[in-house]
């Protein structure tokens, strides 16, 4: 169970390196391909709806995307897992303008593919922060 804990925390810490990167591939290959995931107030997206934002979001000029991600429980039964987190995303326009800070709370269930533990459905509570 120790293994599959820090396997889980090092998803977490790889999605939020590749996506303060940009790195859209990497965060697509951390993820199941029937994911999804719920946001208050959005419709629900799946993989394709995921990777054509992240892509748009994407390269030069694009916006900096920087966060904190706090795992307060890990669960794991088997080949399916859950965690809550408290998250925290900045993102900054690439013309230097004022950043959006979005913070909440994230419900994720993990499942473990080929021995690799993927993302397979997320529900975020993210709001935005008032300065």
């Amino acid at each position: 169970m120790q293994n599959d804990e820090q396997e889980i925390r090092q998803l977490v810490s790889t999605w939020m390196a590749a996506s303060k990167a940009g790195d859209v591939e990497t965060v697509l290959a951390l993820m199941t391909d029937d994911v999804v995931f719920l946001a208050p107030g959005q419709p629900v997206m799946r993989k394709a709806e995921f990777a054509a934002a992240a892509r748009a979001q994407a390269g030069p000029g694009a916006p900096q995307i920087d966060g904190k991600s706090e795992i307060q429980e890990i669960q794991i039964i088997g080949d399916w897992a859950f965690m809550w987190t408290r998250l925290t995303v900045v993102v900054t326009p690439p013309n230097g303008a004022a950043h959006m800070t979005r913070a909440g709370h994230t419900l994720t269930i993990l499942k473990k593919q080929n021995g690799t533990w993927l993302l397979a459905r997320d529900a975020n509570l993210l709001a935005p922060v008032n300065k």
